[in-house]
């Protein structure tokens, strides 16, 4: 049995009379007549009784109708859906990102996107950079928002957007008042960093800042999270380097405070597999090049 089939039952079990079956079929009568009698033999019922006073179901012809009707109306239901999903207009959407997006309008973007559409899952985990380099690994993740360029094979990137690097201190620091202070300033604070495990790159990346500099920092702990890093600065275990959005984080008991070295700004990639649909991804990132 064939879906052309179905569609020749239809069209004459709609017109009862195989000319205008045929017309609505846009095809002559002989192919359709063929089609019936494949389609009877298939089935191993007769499904049109035929004679000088025209053509009517059978009580099987009759039986069959509702099942065929169903089975082409789940056929072009499942053709739209196809269509639809591969237009990026359905599916799910798995979004790692790391905390510094969320103060950066991460949640705009959300929105943005979900209301252009409205019928895409998208769900979100917050993951440090190397847990979300992982989980595209593993194909747990869609797409990936982290602190690194530095992939594996398999995985490609793009910039999103960048920002200055502010220094963190307990609001009792004694320059918690002034307007900007120097990096050096810091090299006798212990000092809280980002995790060496979480972000490799990130974390070595602010030690080679500050040697830069004229200091190694003294460590004294380390936060899996930046928001971890921030809340134990707020709690007077340490200063730190953090990327600027953590300012409009709304911590109580620490302060932000530019530098006066000019520092190359902590940057945001996307990143994710080069195989695999691309639609949605496409889409997200095009929202957030509009709301940028």
């Amino acid at each position: 049995m064939e879906f052309r089939h179905l569609r020749c039952f239809m069209a004459l079990a709609d017109e009862l009379h195989f000319g205008r079956a045929a017309q609505r079929l846009a095809m002559s009568q002989p192919p359709l007549s063929v089609a019936i009698q494949q389609l009877e033999a298939s089935v191993g019922a007769r499904l049109f009784e035929r004679d000088s006073k025209g053509v009517r179901l059978t009580p099987a012809g009759e039986a069959f109708r509702p099942g065929a009707l169903a089975l082409l109306d789940g056929a072009e239901q499942a053709c739209a859906l196809a269509r639809e999903v591969q237009a990026g207009e359905v599916g799910r959407l798995r979004l790692g990102f790391v905390g510094s997006t969320l103060h950066h309008g991460l949640s705009h973007w959300l929105q943005a996107f979900q209301a252009r559409h409205p019928r895409v899952e998208v769900v979100v985990v917050e993951l440090n950079s190397q847990d979300q380099i992982d989980a595209l690994l593993k194909d747990e993740l869609d797409l990936a928002l982290i602190h690194t360029d530095r992939l594996p094979p398999g995985l490609t990137s793009q910039p999103l957007y960048a920002e200055p690097f502010l220094a963190c201190l307990p609001a009792a620091h004694p320059a918690a008042e002034a307007a900007e202070i120097t990096l050096a300033s810091l090299a006798d604070h212990p000092f809280i960093l980002f995790s060496r495990k979480g972000s490799p790159d990130y974390h070595a990346r602010i030690i080679e800042i500050c040697r830069a500099h004229g200091f190694y920092p003294r460590l004294q702990h380390e936060g899996r999270h930046w928001l971890s890093v921030v809340s134990l600065v707020a709690q007077g275990l340490g200063v730190s380097i953090v990327p600027a959005a953590f300012a409009r984080a709304g911590i109580p008991g620490v302060v932000f405070k530019r530098l006066t070295e000019a520092l190359e700004p902590s940057a945001v990639f996307a990143a994710w597999r080069r195989e695999g649909d691309g639609v949605l991804r496409e889409q997200f990132l095009a929202a957030w090049r509009i709301g940028a």
